[in-house]
Parts: structure tokens; sequence; C-alpha cells
């Protein structure tokens, strides 16, 4: 299928799918006339990645993940036993980032406050 197909069959942008693939997510056939070519699996694949751009991960972390990740009736699961290692550190800085996060938050908190009173 070509790449108008898959974006309207992921509901992802054309424009996404280009760059998912310069980050070697997605590697469609080129057809001799240099046309995009993907494979229905590439459906699957595109749901995957964006399941995991939805867990926080980057695309580079993407690119090494995704190859250890099977689909399951509760979702994407670790495939590769060392999978699990490298998803608790990625929650481990995603939980870290949220404390700062709400750190920063707090201290705004503090300065409205002051600032109304």
């Amino acid at each position: 299928m070509r790449i108008g197909e898959l974006s309207e069959r992921t509901n992802v942008s054309q424009r996404l799918l280009r760059y998912y693939e310069e980050q070697g997510l997605l590697a469609p056939l080129r057809e001799p006339s240099g046309y995009r070519s993907y494979r229905a699996s590439d459906i699957n694949r595109v749901h995957r990645i964006r399941t995991l751009l939805a867990a926080g991960l980057n695309t580079a972390t993407i690119a090494h993940v995704l190859p250890c990740t099977i689909d399951t009736d509760d979702g994407l699961a670790a495939a590769c036993p060392d999978l699990l290692a490298d998803l608790h550190r990625e929650r481990d800085r995603i939980s870290a980032a949220i404390d700062e996060l709400n750190s920063a938050q707090h201290a705004l908190d503090s300065i409205i406050a002051a600032t109304n009173r």
C-alpha cells in the first residue's frame, strides 16, 4: 500500500510516517518509481509506535524497544527478557520528570498565592 493509504488506515499523517522512516521505525519497500510501498503489517507497527510514544518513550528508545514487543489482548508486552529492565529505567526517568514538574508547579503556586495577598 502507498503512504496515503497507510496514513488513512492508521490516522497518522504522511509527514509523521516519513519521520518514523527517518528514525528507523518503519522500513517501507521502494518501488522502481521511488514510491514507498508499505506492508499490511506496517499498520500494526504504526499502532505500536504510537502506543510507545504515548507511554513517553522517544523515537531512539522506541527503535531499540519495538523489535522486542508483542501484541496481547491487554496491549503491548515485552517479548525479550532484557526489555523489562529498559522499561523500568524509562519509567523511573518519567517519574523523576513528573516529580520535577510537580515541584515547579508548587513553586509557581506559592508565587501566585503570595501575589494575590
